[in-house]
């Protein structure tokens, strides 16, 4: 039996890329012929050194993560490179290759969706009749997913309250999607605008992706889960769907492994993109539990509305996005007659508030410098947005992952 991890002493990565052709970019869904290469036969989890690689709602997406969530972050990414590298050879022979970010820039999801037929069949195949899962939303996104420990109720009302007010930033961050069906979207992370929509139909799933005010877990399951499972009852009799996976929003108790998983982080060009962005959220969120910058019962205090005007903002805009929002800025020791943009904020917090000698510090000064990676992208497409010239900015963010290193313009 694992013993039950304390806050921080541990985390949890999980990459999501897609399979394509590598000349067209058109996606190849043979994610379980990978999985079978390595296992010997059709399987949904596979272990490759000191990660796992696992199946995903559609059969063009895999998935990296750590199996056993990683003591240090240092060094992580090169352990995901590694997987990057053998899954690349593996697609050698289907003329095939990972592409990295958070959307493919021209994948048609209603024509082109092939869902994972295999094991575990019977809970797509659900979600599927519910909500259609051949949408942007659903079978055109791939993320990071951050797992973080905690070791009791107090721990755990402690590391929710801090990743609360953390989730409106990620965007400003981590965006990595502004191009759907060929076309420049107008919202630099257009797969959180898909993702906190897609299943509109039952409202209580996603809430507001910010999650409610509750520290405890009894607060959790009578508010959230409740709620969620009585909404999902008159479209899964069989209770397939009802369970703490069901929730979506930005960031997910998960109760049976004493874990939060924050769901909202695009997925980046490279591991060392992700692994950077990862510990640097990790390290604020200690400042944050720490009450260096305010106390626990004030962070508790702070609202849905208040957080879910500033993430929309950032969704839209990125690190472009302006805070004008006072009460915010005073938590990260910013002056209350300032407005800025989520970018120099997040330089401010870069600078003065998280000290540590971070192992990926000069790689988030330079996406800090540089741009989100949306940005970089819409630099890079300059406007011409004709397929062929999508495939080449694409085909340079693919080379980006293969090499480990971050895409600049």
């Amino acid at each position: 039996m694992r013993r039950t991890l304390k806050l921080f002493e541990a985390v949890g990565v999980e990459l999501e890329y897609m399979i394509v052709d590598k000349e067209t970019l058109m996606v190849n869904p043979i994610s379980d012929l990978i999985l079978k290469e390595i296992a010997g036969e059709i399987t949904s989890d596979v272990e490759y050194e000191n990660l796992e690689w696992s199946n995903e709602l559609v059969l063009h997406v895999i998935e990296l993560k750590t199996g056993i969530p990683a003591s240090n972050i240092a060094d992580l990414d090169i352990e995901f490179r590694k997987s990057v590298k053998k899954i690349n050879s593996i697609l050698d022979k289907y003329n095939s290759m990972l592409l990295p970010t958070g959307a493919h820039p021209f994948m048609n999801p209603f024509t082109e969706t092939k869902l994972w037929p295999h094991d575990s069949n019977e809970v797509y195949s659900l979600y599927n009749k519910i909500f259609d899962c051949r949408g942007h939303g659903w079978s055109n996104l791939q993320s990071t997913h951050i797992n973080l420990p905690f070791g009791d109720d107090l721990e755990f009302g402690r590391l929710h309250a801090a990743i609360r007010l953390i989730l409106p930033l990620i965007p400003a961050l981590a965006a990595s999607t502004p191009i759907f069906d060929g076309k420049l979207t107008g919202i630099v992370d257009s797969r959180l605008e898909v993702y906190r929509n897609n299943q509109i139909k039952i409202p209580s799933i996603a809430g507001n992706i910010i999650p409610e005010q509750v520290f405890t877990k009894s607060d959790y399951e009578n508010v959230i889960f409740k709620k969620i499972f009585n909404d999902i009852k008159p479209f899964d009799d069989e209770k397939i769907l009802q369970h703490e996976w069901l929730n979506s929003r930005g960031a997910i108790a998960r109760f049976s492994r004493n874990s939060i998983e924050i769901r909202i982080v695009d997925i980046q060009e490279a591991p060392i993109a992700d692994i950077a962005i990862v510990e640097f959220f990790n390290a604020l969120l200690k400042v944050i539990i720490n009450e260096e910058l305010i106390t626990y019962q004030e962070q508790k205090e702070v609202t849905v509305n208040q957080l879910s005007s500033i993430l929309l903002n950032t969704i839209k805009y990125g690190e472009d996005s302006v805070i004008s929002d006072k009460d915010y800025l005073s938590l990260f020791g910013k002056s209350v007659n300032e407005k800025i943009k989520a970018g120099e904020l997040l330089n401010h917090i870069y600078q003065t508030i998280i000290t540590d000698d971070l192992k990926y510090k000069e790689t988030i000064q330079k996406i800090l410098n540089k741009g989100s990676l949306s940005n970089r992208i819409i630099k890079a497409v300059n406007n011409d947005l004709r397929r062929e010239n999508l495939i080449e900015v694409y085909k340079l963010l693919a080379e980006s992952l293969k090499a480990n290193k971050l895409f600049e313009i």
